[in-house]
């Protein structure tokens, strides 16, 4: 003896065969077919929209745009608002000082200690791709040359430049 189907395997089926009709309401179906008889939809000639894809340079852009936003505290800046720039009175003389740093607190900055700590980690990656393409054997020797040289000092220039940054914003790191 075959198995009962259960109700709602019957009414899947039902609902998936368009000849089964008999089921609809009557109401239903004259309001369904009523308006179409004799209302037709107007022949549109419609393009569709081309869109071409970005050259390879503006999506490299983008990236390190996002990169250098990211990694520069954006986000904190705007969340948190801090002030530009900060300011200490020398106690000496009295006078105003700038300060670029925010002394001894790691989890807190200047909008320009982000901006200043952001281009440094974007000079240092733009460092390895120069190293990067320094390697490529479709180039002249001194172009390869050239950039091995700017992809090292710069890598060695945000390196160095990073470790002073750090030792601006804790004093005691690293002596």
């Amino acid at each position: 003896m075959a198995p009962k189907p259960d109700s709602h395997t019957l009414a899947a089926a039902a609902a998936s065969d368009p000849s089964s009709t008999s089921s609809m309401d009557p109401l239903f179906l004259l309001l369904n077919f009523l308006p179409y008889s004799f209302l037709r939809p107007p022949r549109l000639r419609l393009k569709l929209p081309t869109f071409t894809l970005p050259s390879p340079m503006t999506v490299f852009s983008l990236v390190l745009l996002t990169y250098f936003m990211v990694v520069s505290g954006i986000v904190y800046d705007v969340i948190v608002e801090p002030p530009g720039i900060g300011s200490t009175q020398d106690p000496y003389t009295g006078s105003v000082k700038p300060l670029v740093f925010m002394p001894g607190r790691v989890n807190g900055q200047y909008i320009i200690e982000g901006l200043s700590s952001g281009f440094m980690f974007v000079v240092g990656g733009v460092g390895i791709i120069l190293m990067d393409l320094a390697l490529d054997k479709n180039r002249a020797k001194s172009v390869k040359v050239s950039y091995a040289t700017a992809g090292i000092s710069s890598v060695v220039i945000a390196y160095v430049m990073s470790m002073l940054f750090i030792r601006i914003k804790i004093p005691a790191y690293l002596h």
